[in-house]
């Protein structure tokens, strides 16, 4: 019983690490996932910066906008 064990998280070790392996030599997709993982990062930098410029004008805006709004009562 304990050599079925011991076969058992053996093969399951080398089925692991052969797959790793093949996954780290395989590179036929690896370009199409970096060119999205980079144009996520793209779009979220994009929209940081947007909203880092536009965050004080907004605010501004809406200060506005609430003071008008007691002017009106």
């Amino acid at each position: 019983m304990l050599k079925k064990i011991s076969d058992f998280t053996l093969a399951a070790y080398i089925a692991a690490t052969g797959g790793i392996r093949s996954l780290r030599e395989d590179e036929r997709g690896l370009s199409g996932v970096v060119v999205a993982i980079l144009l996520i990062l793209v779009a979220v930098l994009a929209i940081v910066v947007i909203w880092v410029f536009l965050s004080d004008w907004l605010a501004d805006l809406w200060d506005r906008i609430t003071e008008g709004s007691d002017k009106v009562r």
